[in-house]
């Protein structure tokens, strides 16, 4: 029996989860995203371009790969037409893009509910991209949702317009008002496009696909410290970003479950509000920032930067059950002298290596210190000519972990890549 093998971050997104795929996707025939929406941003280099994915799968620049877009996801039929057309001026092939009929729409006035709802909450907001993500899990939950299928039902427009009202009723709780009669425009055009791709039952299609002689890779979207039901809660994401989203996103059964790749940073990010506790607010977090490109590849906000974090990560493998690491931009930390992990908290003045329930909580990070390498591996092929203190710092994480690093990137390009595995 085949198995599906999953691909998600280990931290709070931006791992570098688009350049991985496509480095793995000449091992698999299908490439599958199983949850999120277009506030995920993946990104590939390649060629010297650098291409940024928010909802179609990062293998689609392999045309003889089946990309699947799964029923987890959520779509903005106006994102996804820039997207098509943006790729379309590479030549890229759509043919063998499939597009689950259960994959919900995000709404105009889904976009419009998020960012009244994070004007609401004043101080308290979450850092929402604003693309309406939140707003369409929620109708999906309250089973008031549009989905994918429905663009070719008779009554459309009706079943649209009727969602369209319940929002209207909550702007007017809210005193929010804002013209979306053009939004709305362009929303009816970008489905017209939609119809014409392959809409399919997904759940049936890669049951197939798993049933044949066929290997498939689940693509995540944002990260494990962003899950609704693990991560820093109410700072996350409104989808299931674990490997246990792969089975609900796809309409897969656990058992078909392969093998689990984390990614993880070899320093930490955080894009919006919540805890981190290794952020640097300092010329040492500023340095990483600049270094590395920390600006989200959706939003274009720059990034909280920080130390990587031990115990969040040990909670990352427990709850995917990772069977391989791959660590990227080891490379940006070759600017410093000193590298630190932190190892444990100390919460309340005791020293825990578990992440605290209360995400007020005050954590002050227990760091081990590290000697930086201090020279550009770029152009590094093999792990053994690798300076020896990246990986002295490599073996002390995966002697922490109990997981071993299957790959590491040493740049953004698709070359720039040392496969283990």
């Amino acid at each position: 029996m085949n198995t599906l093998d999953v691909l998600l971050g280990l931290q709070w997104g931006d791992e570098g989860k688009g350049k991985i795929v496509d480095v793995l996707t000449p091992k698999y025939n299908v490439i599958a995203r199983f949850q999120g929406g277009p506030n995920a941003g993946h990104s590939l280099e390649f060629n010297n371009i650098k291409h940024v994915l928010h909802t179609i799968p990062s293998g689609i620049f392999h045309p003889d790969k089946i990309n699947i877009i799964g029923n987890g996801v959520v779509i903005d039929p106006v994102i996804f037409k820039k997207e098509i057309e943006e790729l379309g001026t590479y030549g890229v092939n759509f043919s063998n893009l499939l597009i689950s009929k259960k994959a919900h729409l995000i709404l105009p006035t889904h976009r419009l509910l998020d960012k009244a709802f994070e004007i609401s909450k004043g101080d308290s907001k979450i850092g929402s991209t604003l693309k309406g993500i939140g707003p369409t899990y929620s109708d999906k939950v309250g089973r008031n949702g549009l989905r994918v299928g429905d663009i070719f039902t008779p009554d459309f427009r009706e079943r649209y317009d009727t969602l369209v009202s319940r929002h209207r009723e909550i702007f007017e709780m809210f005193h929010f008002q804002e013209d979306f009669s053009e939004m709305e425009k362009a929303w009816f055009e970008s489905v017209e496009l939609l119809k014409t791709f392959k809409i399919i039952n997904s759940e049936y299609e890669i049951n197939r696909y798993l049933s044949g002689n066929n290997s498939i890779l689940a693509e995540g979207a944002q990260g494990t410290l962003l899950d609704i039901d693990f991560g820093s809660y109410p700072f996350v994401t409104s989808s299931s970003t674990i490997c246990a989203g792969a089975c609900t996103g796809l309409g897969v059964a656990p058992s078909r479950i392969g093998k689990v790749f984390g990614i993880v940073k070899a320093y930490c990010t955080r894009v919006g509000s919540g805890p981190f506790p290794t952020e640097l607010n300092d010329a040492t977090g500023e340095l990483l920032r600049k270094t590395g490109a920390e600006f989200g590849a959706t939003t274009g906000r720059p990034r909280r930067c920080g130390w990587l974090d031990l115990p969040a990560l040990k909670f990352s493998i427990m709850i995917n059950g990772v069977s391989s690491m791959i660590m990227t931009k080891p490379d940006v930390l070759s600017v410093f002298d000193e590298i630190k992990v932190c190892v444990a908290y100390k919460v309340d003045g005791e020293e825990t290596g578990e992440i605290p329930y209360n995400v007020k909580a005050q954590i002050e990070p227990v760091y081990k210190t590290f000697k930086g390498w201090k020279q550009d591996i770029g152009k590094i092929r093999n792990f053994e000519d690798l300076p020896d203190e990246l990986k002295t710092y490599i073996a002390f994480i995966e002697k922490e972990t109990g997981v071993s690093f299957g790959i590491i990137s040493v740049g953004p390009d698709r070359s720039e890549t040392i496969v283990r595995i």
